[in-house]
């Protein structure tokens, strides 16, 4: 696990390191605002197609009753643009670390039971950016991909006894955005 923070910190001091004089874009998911996650993401543009997208979010809230959706993610992603880049049709290639702390959520299938641990995977994604003005945007994306999960299960009840813990394969969504997007030329 070390060793994938380790390579995404290298790449993006790399990324960062050889953009020179590129467009930069600040965003917000509203998608994660809409579920109190706090998030923020930085792309930068690499080439006249090539952006490198750096998106953190984490949700450190308690909703009572034990109910929670903690947790916190690193997704970074580098886009292909079919047109040019911050404007139109992309495809993205992500990867993906967190840790997660969840249980009490009822909608979410959680009602009985509390999950805590960690994933790591990646995925493939495609997306639209609209350019509303010379420095705002909004984009939408949606991503398919793995994810491989690292878990303990425990009852409930805040202190509880671990049940069983345990690794799950997951293929399917790993990114889905609605963002806000602040361009800086």
């Amino acid at each position: 696990m070390k060793r994938i923070y380790v390579l995404i910190i290298v790449a993006t001091v790399i990324a960062f390191s050889t953009a020179k004089s590129q467009t930069v874009a600040v965003k917000t998911n509203l998608l994660y605002d809409a579920t109190a996650t706090i998030n923020l993401g930085l792309e930068i543009g690499m080439s006249s197609r090539w952006t490198l997208e750096l998106p953190v979010n984490y949700n450190p809230w308690d909703f009572g009753e034990n109910r929670k959706i903690k947790h916190w993610m690193i997704q970074p992603e580098a886009r292909y643009w079919l047109c040019h880049r911050f404007n139109g049709q992309f495809v993205g290639f992500h990867g993906h670390v967190g840790g997660f702390n969840m249980g009490g959520i009822k909608l979410i299938g959680l009602e009985d039971f509390r999950y805590e641990g960690s994933f790591y995977g990646g995925g493939v994604s495609y997306g639209y950016h609209w350019v509303l003005n010379t420095h705002w945007s909004i984009e939408a994306t949606i991503g398919l991909g793995y994810a491989l999960l690292d878990y303990s299960k425990y009852k409930c009840e805040k202190c509880a006894e671990k049940l069983k813990t345990g690794t799950r394969n997951y293929l399917g969504p790993t990114k889905a955005g609605i963002s806000l997007i602040y361009v800086i030329k």
